[in-house]
């Protein structure tokens, strides 16, 4: 029987599509990318979002309908929109045959095989994502994620995750050595780190922050030639983890820090664990321990009180602190989540404005920052070729795949994807660059 996976939402959620990849390939299952010759269609949702449960909840009814116009005789959900709202899916979108919840993706097997019992598999808190499971990587082969922990202890105002993905746990430093070997093994090059938050990594099971010796592990494992590190929260950066990412050469000079905002009245009705005084400190740190670092944040616009005031505020703090990569996301009202109770929500057109006043102000400072570069030499990691130029699409350490910038590296030499090729920088295209090989 052939299957398509449709994988929605963040990187962890990939990674959990490629373990259930992995687990239904050993059975001996097929797999295809054609929806309407699919016998068994998979849906990894998400619901960090309201885009992102509408993504979802779209995907579902629309591969519903190949049960009527294609060949699928069995329909999956999984992830977090499957878990949070199973019991809507099975009210509302009865083309559903089984819906498989977080961490609960060993039993993706037995989803397929009982279908027809209408079960469901949902979240079972002890159980992590196996980290030594088998996996097909979908990102290409040159690059791929390694969840390090699952779930949170934040509990941010605004976020549903800890109520669809439980507490924050550790994976086991053991599996996840074995794992990225067997990655770097396969071809993987680029290894990129990713949790809810990764600046936790082993609290729970070693007692103290270690994410620091995960990394020199890491950086052990030969074929691997950059590893990089997400979604670290700025109140938990510490001295350790900035002395390994500055001493070690495979370690990419980069960091993902969520500030979210910049008022302290703001951070605080979000639940944050930060001021406006200590990310300023932290950006400074950063810059300070780890020279050349590439710091990138996200920020979200309108949250429920959020004035003028507040806004200015934002964008004198990113006026100031010069990101050098940034994203905002206007506020979605979850249920169940403290804030969607808060008064004086702003209007979505308002959020709207303030989002497109935040990221015309970061072009600016983007446009400045790439003029500096040109001249200058990177190591790039290439990505494809551009169909009919003579030009290759690439990364530098400063770019993660599919979210920052590209350099579009000119040459007449044949190059393959996954290469690492030395490219002077010779122009700018806003967010993009140009280069040539040296």
């Amino acid at each position: 029987m052939k299957i398509l996976f449709v994988s929605l939402g963040c990187d962890k959620n990939l990674v959990d599509s490629e373990h259930m990849l992995g687990i239904l390939r050993e059975k001996g299952y097929e797999f295809t990318d054609d929806e309407y010759e699919a016998e068994i269609i998979v849906v990894n949702t998400c619901c960090f979002i309201g885009d992102a449960k509408e993504e979802s909840i779209n995907t579902l009814i629309e591969m519903g309908g190949r049960k009527e116009d294609g060949k699928c005789k069995t329909l999956i959900a999984c992830g977090c929109l499957a878990q949070r709202y199973a019991k809507e899916i099975r009210s509302d979108i009865p083309e559903v045959d089984v819906i498989v919840g977080t961490t609960a993706i060993e039993k993706i097997v037995d989803a397929v095989e009982q279908f027809n019992d209408k079960k469901d598999y949902l979240m079972d808190i002890d159980v992590l994502s196996a980290a030594d499971a088998p996996r097909i990587v979908s990102t290409g082969g040159h690059f791929s994620y390694l969840k390090i922990a699952e779930g949170c202890d934040k509990h941010c105002s605004y976020c549903i995750i800890p109520k669809v993905r439980g507490n924050f746990r550790s994976v086991p430093m053991e599996n996840l050595l074995k794992e990225a070997k067997k990655l770097a093994d396969s071809g993987v090059k680029e290894l990129i780190l990713v949790a809810q938050e990764t600046t936790m990594y082993g609290t729970d099971i070693y007692g103290e922050k270690t994410l620091h010796k995960l990394l020199e592990e890491l950086c052990k494992i030969d074929g691997l030639v950059w590893i990089r590190v997400l979604y670290c929260y700025p109140e938990e950066i510490y001295d350790e983890l900035l002395e390994v990412m500055a001493r070690e050469n495979k370690i990419c000079k980069y960091i993902d820090i969520p500030i979210q905002h910049a008022s302290d009245r703001i951070l605080k009705r979000m639940g944050r664990r930060t001021t406006n005084s200590d990310l300023r400190k932290v950006v400074m740190k950063l810059r300070e321990k780890v020279p050349g670092i590439i710091i990138r944040t996200t920020l979200i616009s309108g949250f429920p009180g959020e004035t003028a005031e507040d806004h200015e505020e934002v964008m004198r703090f990113v006026d100031e602190m010069e990101f050098d990569r940034l994203g905002v996301f206007t506020y979605s009202q979850e249920e169940n989540t403290p804030a969607a109770s808060f008064p004086d929500h702003v209007d979505e057109q308002i959020k709207e404005d303030r989002k497109y006043e935040i990221m015309e102000l970061q072009s600016e400072i983007v446009a400045d920052k790439v003029n500096e570069l040109i001249g200058k030499e990177f190591l790039a990691i290439i990505e494809g070729k551009i169909p009919a130029e003579n030009a290759y699409m690439a990364r530098t350490y400063m770019d993660i795949p599919g979210v920052d910038s590209n350099v579009f590296v000119m040459t007449d030499e044949q190059l393959m994807t996954g290469d690492f090729v030395k490219t002077r920088i010779t122009g700018a295209l806003e967010y993009d660059l140009v280069g040539e090989l040296v």
